[in-house]
């Protein structure tokens, strides 16, 4: 069992536009409208990086810029988890498209934009962080398996950690075999303990895979929860947007599951 301390959210998606409009809906206050998601640009890199980057990119500094800019926290300062399904689809799709083509001809920035670590990569540039930073993937258990690792190492290392989850649809032919329904970012920072910067406490526990993930109650959010891996974390946000103790089941491994109990500004909650 973790227990670690929300201080900031960052979050884009279909018909969630940042997280201060995503939390009204989420909290039931506004209506979902369904609408393509809108990836706020960052200058926080030089027009030649900027250019460079890809949609996977563009989607994890705009939700990681919120999520700190939320927590009041240097990002240069603090370590990162990035967690994606399959990182970036588009790119992948082109170098396979270049290496079935005569002549073989593969863009240097398609590959180097194509290495899972891309967008870690591209945060460090952007926000001159020299701390430490790790990218992982684990399919559809991705968002769970991030915030596992995020968390540990807030509590190991009691410092401050942002996650930052993203998940796009990939192009034809790989959406035929692989589908992603919808365009998803979120970034969570936690810290080790409780401070005037606290939203909620989170708890994580692995438990024995008996009860299913926690679903949403709208139709809608619910297909790009089953949609979008790194929308997986839905029920979480949902629950931090409406500050009520909550306990919630995330899909994890074939045997266990993820079981989170928030509780929101300084309640104790228990699985």
């Amino acid at each position: 069992m973790i227990r670690v301390f929300v201080e900031g959210v960052g979050l884009q998606g279909d018909g969630l536009d940042g997280w201060e409009a995503a939390a009204a809906v989420l909290a039931g206050r506004a209506e979902y409208r369904a609408a393509p998601a809108s990836i706020p640009p960052t200058m926080l890199l030089p027009a030649n990086e900027r250019r460079r980057m890809v949609k996977t990119v563009k989607l994890a500094l705009a939700v990681g810029t919120q999520a700190f800019a939320h927590a009041r926290r240097d990002p240069s300062e603090t370590a990162t988890v990035f967690a994606s399904s399959g990182g970036d689809g588009e790119t992948i799709h082109e170098i396979l498209e270049s290496l079935a083509a005569a002549p073989i001809d593969v863009s240097p920035t398609r590959f180097h934009n194509s290495v899972h670590n891309a967008p870690s990569g591209y945060w460090s540039i952007a926000t001159g962080s020299s701390a430490p930073t790790s990218s992982l993937c684990m399919h559809d258990s991705s968002f769970a398996a991030g915030l596992i690792d995020a968390a540990a190492q807030t509590v190991a290392e009691k410092q401050p950690v942002g996650l930052i989850a993203y998940d796009l649809p990939y192009p034809e032919p790989l959406n035929t075999v692989r589908k992603i329904g919808s365009t998803f970012g979120v970034a969570i920072v936690m810290a080790p303990t409780r401070s005037d910067r606290t939203i909620a406490s989170l708890t994580l526990a692995l438990e024995p895979r008996n009860d299913p993930p926690t679903p949403m109650a709208v139709h809608a959010l619910e297909a790009i929860r089953i949609g979008n891996p790194a929308a997986r974390s839905l029920p979480l946000l949902e629950a931090l947007a409406r500050g009520i103790e909550s306990r919630i089941v995330l899909e994890y491994l074939a045997s266990r599951s993820l079981a989170l109990a928030i509780a929101p500004c300084f309640a104790t909650a228990s699985l």
